[in-house]
């Protein structure tokens, strides 16, 4: 009875000696998370190798996610695969289906995007930029000449009409329209370049008002061809921004910073919930095996002091 309460002593402590050994290393990875001193005396391997390190591991956390994990190759690879591809293009149609039966108002719509301030600003801006270009497009001078063109062709030929079988009627309609045709093109041209101003603004706040009080639906509606093609347009659009623009997009994000950055603001207890959370297996796997080793040492020594 002794000698198998022997045989079996020494593989059992190596077995306690060994769990309990890797379980203390393993908590000593994160404690104690500040360093302890007793009588002004530093006590080694406080803090933890964790604590300790935890600027070095965060930067080289961080490095790591950014050059091989989340790099341009990689993104690319991945924002430009068929599957990513397919759900832009499927949210852009599903939110273009939804609009269908959006009842609300573009400028209702605007406003879970934009502050009322916001919009007002847009709507302004954009009205005064399109009040000057048709400002710019009434004060040229070919649109008096072809307004009075118009308008004399028109009574010359209701003119010819009522002076028809008379003898030279037409010869006196053409002395008379030419001077009438250059009074009227300098009369218009005028009056455009005084009041092409108020002209434009007037018209265009009206329809600026007239289009953010439609509703999303009647934007939307009865064009089909062209939500495809805008469908389409989104999805090139967004190919062509992850093709050329990804490089300068990670260099202004700086993932490697970003990284760095959180790990070092983040609590060392958080720290430890987390990597206990994702490595708790691995972790038991290092005790238990821990536990094994000291019992393959029991055995072993057990058998050379027999």
């Amino acid at each position: 009875m002794n000698t198998i309460l022997e045989y079996l002593s020494g593989p059992a402590l190596g077995a306690v000696i060994g769990y309990i050994t890797n379980d203390i290393a393993i908590r000593m990875l994160f404690r104690p998370r500040k360093a302890k001193y007793i009588m002004g005396v530093h006590v080694p391997f406080t803090p933890g190798i964790i604590p300790k390190e935890k600027d070095r591991i965060a930067q080289a956390i961080g490095n790591t996610i950014s050059e091989n994990l989340m790099n341009k190759d990689v993104l690319e690879k991945t924002l430009l695969s068929d599957e990513m591809l397919e759900k832009v293009r499927d949210a852009v149609n599903t939110f273009f289906n939804s609009q269908l039966h959006n009842e609300e108002t573009l400028e209702q719509f605007a406003a879970y995007f934009l502050t009322e301030h916001e919009i007002n600003d847009m709507r302004s801006s954009t009205c005064d930029e399109v009040a000057k270009l048709i400002t710019s497009k009434l004060r040229d001078k070919s649109i008096g000449h072809t307004i009075a063109r118009a308008a004399t062709e028109h009574v010359v030929e209701k003119t010819r009409d009522s002076l028809a079988g008379k003898i030279k009627a037409d010869r006196l309609v053409e002395i008379i329209a030419a001077p009438i045709q250059d009074k009227m093109t300098q009369h218009i041209n005028q009056v455009l370049a005084e009041q092409a101003p108020v002209m434009a603004s007037k018209i265009v706040e009206n329809e600026g008002d007239k289009l953010l009080r439609t509703r999303m639906c009647d934007l939307f509606m009865g064009h089909e061809q062209q939500l495809q093609q805008a469908e389409n347009g989104i999805v090139n659009v967004y190919r062509t921004i992850i093709s050329n623009h990804l490089p300068r997009i990670l260099q202004s994000i700086n993932i490697s910073s970003i990284v760095e950055k959180r790990i070092k603001e983040m609590d060392m207890a958080e720290a430890e919930e987390i990597i206990i959370s994702v490595m708790n297996k691995e972790l038991r796997a290092i005790v238990w095996l821990g536990a094994l080793l000291g019992a393959l040492m029991g055995v072993v020594m057990t058998v050379i002091n027999v």
